[in-house]
C-alpha cells in the first residue's frame, strides 16, 4: 500500500515509501547494504541505479517518507543533521553572501556558520527572530541569502511567527530555512506556513530511539531540489542503508511517540512552575510563555522540550543534572528515554562568551514516554539534594 498526500499523518508515516517487497510479498521493505549496482549495457542503469552514494533504495524510501510528512516535494537524508545543514548552505550560498539567524540558535549551528562556513566567505548576524524589525535590518544590511531560524528554539524555546519570518526574507530575496527538529513534523509543517526549506537533525524525535545518527533537509522547490541533490551526491555526506533503515523504522511512530512526550513534557513544566527552586520554566504549554499563543497557532502541540532556570544558579544546576536517575544525564535528545543536559558545558559549550551564550542555570529537559509520575518524583528526589 502507498499514501496520498490526503492521507492523515500516520497513514503516511506508516506508509509513504514503504511498499511492500514484490518477489516475496516482504511486508517490510529489504534493507539494501550493495555498494554498487549491475548494468545492463554501459549507462543503461536499473531504476536509476549507480553507486551508493549517489542512490540506494533504502535511502530512498526514507526520503519519500520524509517529504511526505513535512509536504514537500522532495527530501535528502544525510549522515548527520549538521552535514545536513553544511550541504544545503553549499547549495544556496557563496562567498560574499549573508546568513542572518537567531540569536539563540543550538551551537552546533553556530560553530558551523561562523567558524567553518566563515572562513569560506560566508557571513553571519545573530538577532532575536521574535523582533521583525531587527530581521528585516540585518537581512537588508548584507546580501542575505538566507535566513535561518529554529523554533521552539535549542534550548531557550523561544517562537517564532514562521509566516511573518518568511514573508521579511521574500521581500528581500533570500530564502527562509527552518529547523524543524524540537517540534518534528507530527507537531509543525512549516512548509505550508511559507518557510522554503526545513532541516531536521533525525538523531532526534524523527529517529526516536537514540540508536542513529542523521540529518534531512526538505524542500518545496524543484530547482532548488536539484541544486541539493547534486551536492548530496558530490560531497558524499549521505546516510548509509542501515542508518537510513532505522530512521524509517523511527519515523514510523513519530506522531505516537509525540503525543507521549507531549504530555510528559506538559505535566513536568507544570510540575516545575510550582517549585520555590525554580526561577523560570521555559516551554511553550504554558500560559505564560511569550509565545504561547502563537506555538499555538502553529503548532499541534508543544512537545517534549523544557528548559529550567534555577534561583540557586549553576551549583542549583549542577546539582539536580548530577542527581537524577531516571533522568540520564547526556548530549542529544528526542529519545523514548528522558535526557537532562547542562547546555552550557555540553551542547552549547561552543558559543560561551557570545551573544549565543546559554544561561549556566539553566537545564535542558528532554521528556521521554516514561510514566510522568516517575518523571517527576526523580526530578523531586533531585531537587531535595539542591543546597
Amino acid at each position: 500500500m502507498s499514501a496520498s498526500n490526503n492521507a492523515g499523518f500516520n497513514t503516511r508515516a506508516v506508509h509513504a515509501g514503504q511498499a511492500f517487497e514484490p518477489v516475496t510479498g516482504a511486508v517490510v521493505p529489504p534493507l539494501h547494504f550493495s555498494s554498487t549496482y549491475a548494468q545492463d549495457g554501459i549507462g543503461n542503469l536499473r531504476s536509476g541505479y549507480e553507486y551508493g552514494r549517489g542512490g540506494n533504495p533504502t535511502r530512498d524510501a526514507l526520503q519519500e517518507q520524509l517529504a511526505a510528512l513535512e509536504g514537500g516535494t522532495a527530501a535528502f537524508s544525510f549522515g548527520s543533521g549538521l552535514a545536513a545543514e553544511d550541504s544545503l548552505i553549499r547549495a544556496i550560498a557563496r562567498p560574499g553572501d549573508h546568513i542572518v539567524l537567531g540569536n539563540d540558535a543550538y551551537g552546533g549551528t553556530y560553530r558551523l556558520i561562523n567558524r567553518v562556513l566563515g572562513d569560506w566567505g560566508i557571513g553571519n548576524t545573530p538577532v532575536d527572530m521574535a523582533d521583525l524589525d531587527a530581521v528585516a535590518s540585518a537581512v537588508a544590511a548584507n546580501k542575505t541569502r538566507i535566513v535561518w531560524v529554529e523554533t521552539p528554539s535549542n534550548p531557550m524555546m523561544k517562537i517564532t511567527d514562521i509566516e511573518a519570518l518568511a514573508a521579511v526574507a521574500h521581500d528581500a530575496g533570500a530564502l527562509l530555512v527552518v529547523d524543524n527538529t524540537f517540534a518534528s513534523p507530527y507537531l509543525q509543517t512549516p512548509l505550508a506556513l511559507g518557510a522554503d526549506v526545513v532541516v531536521h537533525s533525525t538523531t532526534k524525535y524523527i529517529g526516536g530511539h537514540s540508536d542513529v545518527v542523521g540529518g534531512a533537509i526538505v524542500v518545496k522547490d524543484a530547482e532548488l531540489a536539484e541544486k541539493i541533490g547534486f551536492i548530496q551526491f558530490a560531497v558524499g555526506a549521505v546516510s548509509g542503508p542501515m542508518d537510513a533503515f532505522l530512521t524509517t523504522r523511527g519515523l514510523k511512530t513519530l506522531g505516537v511517540r509525540m503525543d507521549r512526550h507531549s504530555e510528559n513534557g506538559q505535566a513536568v513544566a507544570e510540575w516545575l512552575l510550582q517549585r520555590p527552586e525554580v526561577e523560570a520554566v521555559l516551554y511553550p504549554g504554558l500560559p505564560d510563555h511569550p509565545g504561547h499563543e502563537l506555538a499555538a497557532k502553529q503548532m499541534k502541540k508543544f512537545g517534549g522540550m523544557v528548559s529550567v532556570q534555577f534561583k540557586g544558579g549553576e551549583a542549583a544546576a549542577r546539582t539536580v543534572a548530577e542527581s537524577t536517575s531516571v533522568f540520564t544525564l547526556a548530549e542529544s535528545l528526542g529519545g523514548i528515554e528522558s535526557l537532562m543536559n547542562y547546555p552550557s558545558e555540553m551542547t552549547h559549550a561552543s558559543v560561551k562568551g557570545t551573544e549565543l551564550a546559554v544561561p549556566v542555570n539553566l537545564l535542558r529537559l528532554s521528556c521521554g514516554i516514561e510514566e510522568a509520575e516517575d518523571l517527576i518524583a526523580d526530578l523531586e528526589q533531585a531537587f531535595a539534594k539542591i543546597g
